[in-house]
Formats: C-alpha cells, sequence, structure tokens
C-alpha cells in the first residue's frame, strides 16, 4: 500500500471518528522547506499531525519502533516509515546531532520536518521549556518555522498507551515565523535560545497551556 494511499485511509478513519477542528493549515506553504514545531501530549501526536497536513510531513521516531523482528516488526517498521518517520538511534552519545542532521536533510530537499522542541512528551500536559535545535535548524535553513498545537490528543491516548480512545481534538496552526533576522547566528547560544522562546511562546498561545520554565526530561526524572 502506497503511501499516498495508506494517508487517505486513515484520514477517512480520523475524519470519521474524531472530525477534528483543524485551524490555521493555510498558514503552511505550499512549497518549499517548512518547518513544523508544536507541543508534544501523547504518542499519536505525529499521526495526527501527517493526516491532516497535505504534504508529506517527515519527523524523527526512535529506531526501536522498526528493529522488531517478525510479522509484527516487519509491519510495525512499514506502517512508521510509510507515515514519514525517520528512524533515529537518539539514546546513543550522538544522538542529537544525529536528528539534527537528519533534520536538516530534509529541510534541504525541501521537504516538511515536524519537531517537538521540548523534547520529549510532556509528563503532565504542561508545555515546557524547548531545545534549541529547532532554532538551529531554522537558522542553518533558513525554513519558516510555523508553530502549531495538539489540543485533546492527550484525551484520545492518556498516557501515551493503550487503545486511543475517541475524545474530540483540535489542531491550530499559527503564521510561520521567520528568524532571517540572525542569519549566520546558529553559534550563538544567545541567539538560539531567543528563537527557541519565541517558538514556545507561539506554541504556548495556540495551546493554552501553563508553561514550565525547565525541561520536560528534567521534570520526568523527578
Amino acid at each position: 500500500m502506497s503511501r499516498s494511499v495508506l494517508k487517505m485511509v486513515l484520514g477517512v478513519l480520523m475524519r470519521v471518528l474524531y472530525r477534528p477542528v483543524v485551524e490555521g493549515l493555510d498558514s503552511i506553504p505550499g512549497e518549499g522547506p517548512v518547518i513544523l514545531a508544536g507541543n508534544h501530549v501523547t504518542f499519536i501526536d505525529s499521526m495526527f499531525l501527517s493526516l491532516v497536513v497535505e504534504r508529506q510531513v517527515y519527523f524523527i521516531g526512535k529506531d526501536e519502533y522498526v528493529t522488531g523482528k517478525g510479522v509484527k516488526g516487519r509491519l510495525m517498521a512499514w506502517f512508521f516509515t510509510t507515515c514519514g518517520m525517520i528512524p533515529v538511534d537518539r539514546d546513543g552519545g550522538h544522538g542529537g546531532v544525529a536528528a539534527l542532521m537528519t533534520g536538516r536533510r530534509v529541510l534541504d530537499e525541501g521537504r516538511i520536518f515536524g519537531i517537538y522542541p521540548e523534547g520529549t512528551r510532556s509528563p503532565d500536559g504542561r508545555l515546557y521549556r524547548g531545545r534549541t535545535g529547532i532554532a538551529r535548524l531554522t537558522l542553518m535553513t533558513g525554513a519558516p518555522v510555523v508553530p502549531f498545537a495538539m489540543v485533546g490528543t492527550d484525551k484520545v491516548q492518556p498516557g501515551g498507551k493503550g487503545m486511543p480512545r475517541i475524545a474530540p481534538v483540535t489542531i491550530r496552526f499559527g503564521r510561520p515565523l521567520d528568524f532571517s533576522r540572525y542569519e549566520g547566528m546558529d553559534r550563538d547560544r544567545y541567539v538560539l535560545r531567543a528563537v527557541t522562546d519565541e517558538v514556545m511562546s507561539h506554541v504556548m498561545n495556540l495551546s493554552g497551556q501553563e508553561y514550565v520554565d525547565i525541561y520536560a526530561t528534567k521534570a520526568k526524572a523527578a
């Protein structure tokens, strides 16, 4: 089954079961490199994102999703890669660099790259501090950043586990953010932080979440 057919079938099921409200979809440019940056509240966020955006969205996923054995493992690998997931070993010492370079390659090819600046799912539904990889990507490639917010997907799959439930879902897209004023400053840590915080501010306004100025990984560890 091709990617377009899979997307069509899943898209129909999603519209019938969830009837998601999608706002600001016209904010996504019809061509050229685009970074979609948003909040991450549950495992299936990427699936909803891929199904509502007309262009193919590529995103990073754990390589363990495509390395399973047997029929089930092969089916999972086929499903995730067909949906646009690019497997990367993010647990290794160079995981962050590999993810960054993968995102840059996607953008250099003129495609859409989806990213969750928090770096992991929110442990409690709040919005956490963004990591500066998003800033490096936009400054290195010149790609605009379109902020988005997933609202209600945490009710569809609480805790990111188990069978999805039926619950209202809203996906909001903000206007594209242009950071060309910082061209050539992708190694300046103050600029990287300023760009990242600006993106997260827009995500917060779209999602309505409470913002916490610490990393989500630190909150999970605590």
